[in-house]
């Protein structure tokens, strides 16, 4: 693993998370885990970086176009201040 490969990996986690604003964290592990190739969750501690990497960069591509999903209003919010 190189600083550089974990670098761009968390970046592309970043704009994955633009992306698919309605998976949690561990959703989006889970689902980069498997685009990555290794769909049990054990494999989690085996898959390397740059394979992690390389499935982000494809579902990033993949889903260039996607509108993402805009977050509900905080309901606590919209009450006025005390």
């Amino acid at each position: 693993m190189s600083y550089s490969t974990s670098d761009a990996l968390l970046q592309a986690i970043a704009r994955l998370r633009q992306l698919f604003p309605e998976w949690r964290f561990g959703q989006l592990v889970a689902n980069l885990t498997t685009a990555a190739g290794c769909p049990q969750a054990e494999a989690l501690w085996d898959v390397e970086d740059d394979q992690l990497l390389t499935a982000a960069q494809r579902l990033i591509a993949r889903n260039r176009d996607r509108q993402p999903v805009l977050a509900e209003p905080d309901a606590a919010a919209d009450r006025p201040r005390e």
